[in-house]
């Protein structure tokens, strides 16, 4: 498959659990198109990717450091 189709496909399939992995094979592809058009036409995926990861992440969907807290959760815990 072509990048910009691979990368259309991405877009359709991504959910809160695979966002991350999604948008870092995006960027991959995207960093290997031959030319400017090819790249511009991708940008409105690579929009909505990283959007969709922003709301997914606002909504509690996608932690942004997988398996550490927030910093307010960590203060808390330790008494700060």
């Amino acid at each position: 498959m072509d990048p910009l189709g691979e990368i259309k496909t991405i877009y359709f399939k991504a959910t809160p659990e695979t966002i991350r992995r999604d948008l870092a094979r995006a960027v991959e592809l995207l960093k290997g198109m031959a030319s400017e058009e090819e790249r511009e036409r991708a940008a409105v995926f690579m929009d909505g990717l990283s959007q969709m990861r922003s709301e997914w992440v606002a909504a509690g969907k996608v932690r942004l450091d997988r398996g550490a807290a927030p910093p307010a959760q960590r203060r808390r815990r330790h008494g700060r």
